[in-house]
Formats: structure tokens, sequence, C-alpha cells
């Protein structure tokens, strides 16, 4: 599996030592940078192209690394066509597969360890998408992404 990389200053590390780990285990890792650490860097020019590319390599994941993975997080998902998730335990990294069929995973690189940060990829790249009332709920967000507005309200609501 190829996974695409990015990550801001506090992420590097933990990017860093997950990029060995998807080594390790058969992946191929695709580093967007930064290719150093830089107190200085920001999140936006490396999140996103990580994030691009997954869009333009189908079959591919992506995994964005920051202080707190929100900005990533956040970056992340103004690319069209991603789905990024946050994942601070091993239920938001497997349900963000299986529900929401994410295919960027955001973690916290001051708040999550080397050990977690790898099950939680492992996780995020073993499960797959459920579908169903699942696939329901992503074709109206990829309907109002392609500009078709609000997707209707249930009869009880309207």
């Amino acid at each position: 599996m190829r996974v695409h990389l990015g990550s801001d200053h506090a992420g590097f590390e933990l990017k860093q030592a997950v990029a060995a780990w998807l080594t390790a285990n058969g992946h191929e890792p695709v580093d967007h940078g930064p290719a150093e650490l830089d107190p200085q860097d920001d999140y936006p020019p490396f999140v996103l192209r990580a994030a691009e590319a997954v869009v333009a390599d189908p079959g591919s994941l992506g995994a964005v690394f920051g202080g707190s993975g929100n900005g990533e997080q956040i970056a992340a998902n103004k690319v069209r066509g991603v789905r990024a998730i946050l994942a601070w335990n091993s239920d938001t990294a497997e349900l963000g597969r299986r529900h929401n069929d994410a295919n960027v995973i955001s973690m916290a690189g001051r708040l999550t360890s080397v050990e977690d940060a790898t099950a939680f990829v492992k996780l995020f790249l073993e499960t797959g998408f459920e579908g169903g009332r699942h696939a329901r709920r992503l074709e109206m967000l990829s309907a109002y992404e392609a500009g078709e507005g609000l997707p209707p309200l249930p009869d009880a609501l309207g």
C-alpha cells in the first residue's frame, strides 16, 4: 500500500517513525515533507501536497501529523475527494475507514506515542469500508461538495 505523508514541525518525528514502520511492514511511504525539522515550518504546504497525492493516486491512503492533528485534518479536507479523520484511539482510526471511507488519517504528534500511531495506521490500512447506509451518507456529502446544495431533511423534520 502506498501511503502519502505530510506534517509540520510538531508532527515531524511521528511522521518519520510511521514512515519507518510502513517501510518495515512492506508498505510504500511517500513523504511530501518536510524533509528536515524546521521549527518555523507550516503544515499547509506539506499536508495539501500529501492530500492531493492521495486523490491523484487511486488505491493509496494518506497520513498527516501535527501538534494536535486538527489543523492537518482541516487542511487535508480542503482537497476535493479527501475524507480525513482525526484519530486519537483505535476506534476512531477503524471507524473512520469502516463508516466514513476515510482516505487520510491525521494524528497529534504532541499527544500520540509512536506505538499508538503505528497501531492506528495499521488499523486504518487494514480496515475496509462497510458501505450500506454509510455509502448513502457519503453520496450526500459528495453531492454537496459538487455544488448540488443541501440534502433534503428527513420527512419528520422537513
